[in-house]
């Protein structure tokens, strides 16, 4: 506005042209500022992605989960058959080390059973 109140001041504005200008002075100034028309904000429009990743990312959190699960359930019957077949051959071992000791024993038993038997025939036999 001040520079075209300054235009009022040239002589070389012919005077139509500056009763024009005063006029358009004379105007509310509030209507003629001028503004720029409100643009529209950006709108965001990747939701329906958004929602898939994070539906993706609750399934996959889901199937972690239970492949962890099913990973601990066989790691746990691993360790239980581990554990029994251990058992097991610990037990046969013994029972098989127990064994020869009675065998070794009834042989000892037997052996000593029949040089008493011949002991005893010898002496026997030299008493008649």
């Amino acid at each position: 506005l001040v520079q075209v109140s300054a235009l009022k001041e040239l002589s070389l504005i012919p005077e139509s042209a500056k009763k024009t200008l005063d006029a358009f002075l004379q105007q509310d100034p509030e209507g003629l500022e001028v503004s720029a028309p409100e643009a529209y904000g950006y709108e965001f429009q990747s939701h329906g992605i958004i929602e898939m990743l994070e539906k993706l990312l609750d399934e996959f959190i889901a199937e972690r989960t239970k492949l962890e699960k099913e990973e601990m359930n066989g790691k746990h019957a691993y360790d239980m058959l581990m554990q029994d077949l251990t058992a097991q051959t610990q037990q046969a071992t013994q029972d098989r080390e127990e064994k020869s000791e009675a065998k070794a024993k009834a042989l000892q038993a037997k052996a000593d059973a029949e040089g008493d038997l011949k002991d005893t025939t010898d002496t026997r036999d030299a008493d008649q």
